[in-house]
């Protein structure tokens, strides 16, 4: 065999069998003696003959821009979890995406949980329990907020 098949050639121009036949009955395909298709000259013939107003244009997928804080709170998120975080300005995979957002609703829950509990109050509540003139009298939220306020404004009791 000298040229390649009907499937063979359909595969490397990406379309069906199907459509091969429709060209090769409609004379738009160069065979050889033996009915393979010769590729090269077919691909040659094919663009000649064919109406660029009805071949379907490939255009590039619509991808929607995301906000560079977006990107650095993926990377942070993730390195805060010990998981591998992108360079800035390399990109942010899918699953790198998908992962940061699963550890964030783990940690909102958490935090909803522990407030329910008892366990979490609001800066506001914490600042009211603590007695004045006791030792330390600065307010449970403001010792939060020096250490890094990690927590938003959230202390435990």
């Amino acid at each position: 065999m000298q040229g390649l098949s009907e499937r063979q050639y359909a595969a490397r121009v990406g379309l069906s069998r199907g459509a091969i036949q429709k060209a090769k009955a409609a004379g738009r395909l160069v065979l050889h003696e033996d009915g393979s298709i010769d590729a090269e000259a077919s691909d040659a013939r094919r663009a000649a003959m064919t109406d660029p107003s009805k071949s379907r244009r490939t255009t590039a997928p619509k991808v929607k821009p995301v906000p560079d804080a977006a990107v650095s709170a993926v990377g942070d998120t993730l390195r805060e979890q010990g998981l591998a975080a992108p360079p800035v300005g390399s990109g942010t995979t899918f699953l790198q995406a998908k992962t940061a957002n699963e550890v964030l609703k783990a940690q909102e829950r958490r935090i909803r949980l522990q407030k329910l509990k008892g366990e979490l109050v609001d800066r506001a509540r914490g600042c009211g329990r603590v007695p004045a003139g006791t030792r330390g009298a600065r307010c449970l939220g403001e010792l939060a907020s020096a250490r890094g306020g990690a927590d938003g404004g959230r202390t435990r009791r």
